[in-house]
């Protein structure tokens, strides 16, 4: 049976059934029965049985012996890393983001689009007693937040206008184009961004792009920058910045990336 599409696609019921139980599984961090995936994803247990079967023996869930609930395997997390360019990545980041932790005494998180979503791939914490960070796969709103922003603004269009869409139809709304136009726009113009944090206060947001070999924007180095009350943190907002950037940098330089010349023609 073909369905809709650019180029018609197929139906593959198994296959669709697994990636289903694996993006819910993403969801619940205890697992599940076989009796909770199907009541979840709204089919019979007999349609999940096999598949989840199958997907066990092939080491991508694993089965708590003592309560019978399905989680996903990290075979799963291997794969991911092997098979995408995350391996890569990580090893150009994770060096300069402890270094920045340790310099600046704050957290900091690299975010990569995902879709419509970022996704927050690596993070290194700062290496005090006080502190603010996201969690290791978490999502990102692209369509506000600073992470999202600027790897919006450093795109190409079409794929920005692509993401945009997939944001809006995610978070069921319709964006500001005019206004997100411009605020890209500054993005560009001054090379970063930073904002106070929309959700926690005393923590300002800064983030910068990184790129490939490409000039392909690949991410958004980002320190939620937080500033104590007896002003006893270890580098000022202006320092942190400047370290921040010198980091970026220092990683699109480890993955390839040469900046154009200043008489070429810029990409946007």
């Amino acid at each position: 049976m073909t369905r809709a599409g650019p180029k018609g696609t197929y139906a593959a019921p198994a296959i669709e059934k697994a990636f289903e139980i694996l993006e819910m599984l993403a969801d619940h961090r205890d697992g599940a029965l076989v009796s909770e995936m199907a009541a979840h994803l709204n089919r019979s247990v007999g349609e999940l049985f096999r598949v989840v079967i199958v997907m066990e023996q092939l080491g991508y869930l694993q089965k708590s012996a003592k309560s019978d609930r399905y989680t996903a395997a990290y075979k799963l997390l291997d794969l991911a890393y092997r098979a995408t360019p995350t391996q890569n990545l990580l090893g150009a980041a994770l060096p300069e983001m402890r270094r920045l932790a340790i310099e600046t005494g704050q957290s900091c998180h690299f975010v990569v689009p995902n879709g419509g979503e970022g996704l927050v791939i690596a993070r290194e914490e700062n290496p005090g007693t006080r502190g603010f960070s996201l969690r290791l796969g978490a999502a990102i709103d692209m369509l506000k937040s600073c992470s999202g922003q600027v790897i919006l603004a450093f795109s190409k269009p079409e794929r920005a206008d692509r993401t945009i869409a997939e944001a809006e139809a995610i978070q069921g709304v319709s964006a500001d184009r005019d206004e997100l136009s411009q605020r890209l726009d500054t993005i560009r113009r001054d090379g970063f961004d930073h904002r106070k944090s929309p959700i926690t206060h005393g923590v300002t947001d800064i983030s910068y792009p990184v790129f490939g070999f490409d000039r392909d924007i690949v991410g958004a180095l980002t320190i939620p920058f937080l500033a104590l009350i007896d002003g006893s943190q270890k580098v000022d907002f202006e320092t942190a910045q400047g370290l921040l950037r010198a980091a970026a940098g220092n990683i699109s330089a480890t993955l390839g990336y040469m900046p154009a010349k200043p008489d070429s023609t810029p990409s946007r």
